[in-house]
């Protein structure tokens, strides 16, 4: 998917009973497995990926497979409820679900890991990170989430607790792969707009597909975005300035 996919967990005792060993590489075998799977579908970075063949017109959405027809269907969902800031549709017309894929990917593997039985671990895709338990296992102390400054790649923004009905972040922006998202009929003035929005929910879909809307659909969609759904949001501004719901307004007062 043109990113790179990391699981974390606690290092455990120097000599680790063999089980717990075979536990892990399990785990990381199940992501890995996962991954490559959804990435052979979905993937327009690889040539001879469904979404590629969808590109070229080579390949009909009615004839795709049932993950890409579904996956597709749950798209357009998410646009009638973002009000058509989030879309599956480039400009172009080719279906792209890179803005809906990854998040997907990230909770399929998420409920791997838990049927596995493994309880504290951070699994980051780009960027975007979902979590459980602790990275101090029977202790309340959270995974710390970081966010970049879009101005500054070197340098946090803030590190946001992942704890609680908050165990996804996402984050979406124009840094690193410039102006590549757009939506269905919105128009945002770059004056007005964000330059990187970070979401912060208790799952990675709705965390990765509103950071994305948002991103496409400026204040506008922040605003249905907070009214509707149980999210934490902080927002760059393209003039440098940020927009924060209380979630991280509060860590940051308690931070400083």
């Amino acid at each position: 998917m043109g990113t790179v996919v990391s699981l974390a967990v606690p290092a455990g005792p120097a000599t680790a009973p063999q089980a717990a060993v075979d536990e892990l590489e399990a785990a990381i075998a199940v992501v890995e497995q996962l991954f490559n799977g959804l990435d052979r579908t979905f993937s327009l970075y690889r040539a001879d990926s469904e979404a590629s063949a969808m590109a070229r017109g080579e390949l009909a959405l009615t004839d795709a497979s049932a993950d890409m027809r579904r996956l597709y269907v749950q798209a357009s969902e998410w646009r009638t409820l973002t009000e058509n800031a989030f879309t599956a549709e480039r400009p172009d017309g080719v279906v792209d679900l890179a803005g809906i894929v990854k998040g997907h990917a990230m909770r399929e593997a998420g409920t791997s890991l838990l049927a596995l039985g493994l309880k504290d671990w951070c699994l980051n895709a780009g960027g975007d990170v979902l979590v459980d338990g602790s990275p101090t296992p029977g202790s309340a102390r959270p995974w710390l989430a970081g966010i970049v400054d879009p101005a500054d790649r070197t340098t946090l923004l803030t590190a946001f607790p992942l704890v609680g009905n908050k165990r996804a972040l996402a984050t979406s922006g124009t840094s690193e792969r410039g102006h590549h998202i757009w939506s269905a009929g919105l128009q945002t003035e770059r004056t007005e707009g964000f330059r990187q929005v970070s979401v912060a929910a208790a799952d990675i879909v709705t965390a990765d597909v509103l950071a994305t809307a948002i991103m496409a659909g400026g204040a506008r969609t922040l605003a249905l975005a907070t009214s509707r759904w149980d999210v934490e949001v902080l927002a760059v501004k393209n003039d440098g300035g940020l927009l924060a719901t209380p979630g991280f307004r509060n860590h940051a007062a308690r931070a400083g």
